[in-house]
Formats: C-alpha cells, sequence, structure tokens
C-alpha cells in the first residue's frame, strides 16, 4: 500500500495462514530484540525503522518484508539472494 508516494508498512494481512503469520512475527520480534540490544546493521531499512518507529511496528513491517520475500522467492522458483550492501 502507499499513500502520496510513500510505501506504508505495518500490516500483515490475516487473510493467510495463522500459525504462518504467527511465526513470522515470533521470528521478526526475535530479530528486532537483537537489534535493539546489539545494533542493526549501519544503513540498514531495519536501522532506519528503529530509530523513528516503535519497537511492535517495525517487528510487524518486518515480519510483512519477510512474507513478500518468501512469496516472491516462491513464485518465481528462485534460490534467494541476500541484498547486497551499497558502497559508502
Amino acid at each position: 500500500m502507499s499513500t502520496g508516494g510513500k510505501q506504508k508498512l505495518g500490516s500483515i494481512s490475516k487473510m493467510g495462514e495463522r500459525t504462518l503469520r504467527r511465526l513470522l512475527i515470533i521470528g521478526c520480534s526475535a530479530v528486532v530484540l537483537q537489534a535493539s540490544k546489539r545494533g542493526a546493521p549501519k544503513g540498514s531499512w531495519l536501522e532506519q525503522m528503529m530509530a523513528r518507529k516503535p519497537r511492535t511496528l517495525v517487528t510487524v513491517a518486518l515480519a510483512n518484508k519477510t512474507a513478500r520475500i518468501i512469496w516472491a522467492v516462491l513464485v518465481k522458483e528462485e534460490d534467494y539472494r541476500a541484498p547486497v550492501a551499497a558502497a559508502a
């Protein structure tokens, strides 16, 4: 979803499998908790989100992003390619 050209993250559809949705939230909450304790990678999407949004919203947004990545990998029948860090 977008508004005014800005991508809006923070919700995950309740149409899918309930258990899978719950597992995504649990897994992403562990990632966000570790990132808040140890620090997220510099310049990453996660670091930027954690700097300006509440932790719960970041957790759900990360779960939503992860679900979209999983869907894209399955639909394209490709291996996952981690994003390349931009040279600073």
